[in-house]
């Protein structure tokens, strides 16, 4: 069995959120490999948010930030099964990391699913126009349409946005991992961003 000492335990600690015991694990199987143990981890929490994804979550709380300087603010409603956990640090914790993300990053919905048709329409429209894809083959074109769509959700879609803390970590990897050391479903319902001199927020 491969040793890893706590030193690197508390560095992937510090990287994921997840429990020290669970880090250990992890780098063990992984041979003390960083980047293959939060891989491992974060199918873990793949694998655990599936299994609590039709569980209600009627609980939860409004999470508001406010960027230093007051000039940007964010509400946002994240929810989960029981006032509990909702209580608890790793939720709290989230919801705060999440408010920050929407700040800084400035999605535009929360998953690919929400992305209106005619939106969706309009990027292919424009993916179509331009020179370069009209110039490759057409057994190719619609596997180009779909990676430039996977990046266009990159930039307006909460979930699938890298983590502003790590760019190797998506917003969905984060949920993952706290519904694998809550034990409970979390959903993010809905967030509103406001910028000063902004018609609308988001």
């Amino acid at each position: 069995m491969t040793k890893v000492d706590l030193e690197l335990i508390q560095k992937l600690r510090d990287k994921t959120g997840v429990g020290m015991m669970d880090c250990k694990k992890s780098l063990i199987e992984a041979n003390g490999d960083m980047d293959k143990a939060v891989e491992l981890l974060r199918k873990k929490g793949a694998s655990v948010a599936e299994k609590r994804s039709g569980n209600a979550t009627a609980e939860g709380l409004i999470h508001a930030y406010i960027h230093p300087g007051a000039q940007l603010g964010v509400l946002l409603e994240i929810n989960c099964e029981t006032d509990f956990v909702a209580r608890t640090e790793v939720f709290k914790d989230l919801a705060h990391t999440i408010a920050i993300q929407v700040a800084s990053m400035n999605p535009l919905y929360i998953s690919k699913e929400d992305v209106p048709d005619n939106v969706k329409d309009k990027e292919i429209e424009i993916i179509k126009s331009d020179k370069d894809f009209k110039s490759k083959p057409e057994n190719v074109r619609n596997t180009i349409i779909e990676g430039r769509l996977a990046k266009y959700y990159l930039q307006v879609c909460l979930l699938d946005q890298p983590c502003y803390k790590d760019d190797k970590v998506k917003i969905i990897d984060l949920i993952n991992n706290a519904i694998s050391k809550t034990g409970e479903n979390i959903k993010i319902r809905r967030f509103t961003r406001f910028e000063i001199g902004e018609e609308d927020g988001y």
